[in-house]
């Protein structure tokens, strides 16, 4: 994914307006439901073949920008993403056929918007340029991905964590930087590894100490998440792992554009 990720003040809903007391009790009951996110833990082995990585690009690309385009959120748009990697984990399509990912990938932005959105446009709204779809070819579509999923579409995301973790963790003046920044890693990631095998809760505290700090050590993360109530249900190690690999991986990433950039000029 090229350039950043343009934050909206309606992408994600602060938690100012709770006392300490309704935080900490919201939260806990998310922690307690996201174990059901990782049912579908073993995805990582089919979605992350190089056949299927460049169509898996293409559309995770696409849902990025029609969500920009109407002005969805980012909830939204990583619930899309969460049903298109469980749907390519039960049912298979030849990724060779770009038309049939695309539908997909419609289908599972209309499912989310309609999860997520107060208002959600008709269906010819989400057209593409390259691709035209009849109403019912997208229907049809849907229903195929809510039979596939077994009609389970409530979904507990990282997002969802994230205004608890940088109000807890952040001085407020750097509250707006660090969402942005947080949310520019955890959207990048998942077009590059699979975010299913891990709990949510951990992908939103790794990715917002990430943000905040990229030099922390295994005790300092300690240190730092021992300040949140909700820490008891967490593990230290887990979110530093966690941690760590979100480093490795922009290491890594790093490194692939110095060697192409010299490579380049050659």
């Amino acid at each position: 994914m090229e350039g950043k990720i343009r934050i909206e003040e309606h992408s994600l809903a602060p938690l100012q307006h709770y006392d300490s007391a309704s935080e900490d009790e919201y939260v806990s009951i998310l922690i307690e439901r996201e174990t059901g996110t990782l049912a579908f833990k073993n995805i990582e082995s089919f979605i992350f073949v190089n056949c299927f990585s460049h169509s898996r690009m293409n559309a995770l690309n696409w849902i990025l920008q029609t969500r920009a385009t109407l002005g969805f959120s980012f909830q939204t748009a990583y619930l899309s993403m969460a049903y298109f990697d469980r749907f390519l984990s039960k049912c298979s399509i030849d990724s060779g056929k770009c038309w049939k990912m695309r539908l997909l990938s419609i289908a599972c932005l209309t499912l989310a918007a309609k999860m997520e959105e107060s208002e959600v446009p008709v269906l010819t709204e989400f057209q593409s340029e390259d691709y035209c779809f009849e109403n019912k070819v997208i229907q049809r579509m849907e229903l195929l991905v809510l039979s596939t999923l077994e009609w389970n579409m409530v979904m507990i995301t990282p997002l969802v964590f994230l205004p608890y973790f940088i109000t807890k963790l952040c001085n407020e003046s750097q509250t707006c930087h660090v969402l942005s920044k947080t949310i520019q890693i955890i959207f990048t990631l998942i077009q590059e590894v699979n975010l299913m095998d891990h709990r949510p809760s951990v992908i939103a505290a790794a990715a917002t100490l990430v943000a905040m700090d990229q030099h922390l050590t295994v005790e300092s993360v300690k240190l730092k998440m021992s300040s949140i109530h909700e820490f008891r249900f967490l593990v230290a190690e887990d979110i530093f792992a966690y941690y760590d690999q979100i480093q490795s991986f922009y290491i890594e990433k790093e490194n692939y554009k110095t060697q192409e950039k010299e490579s380049y000029t050659q």
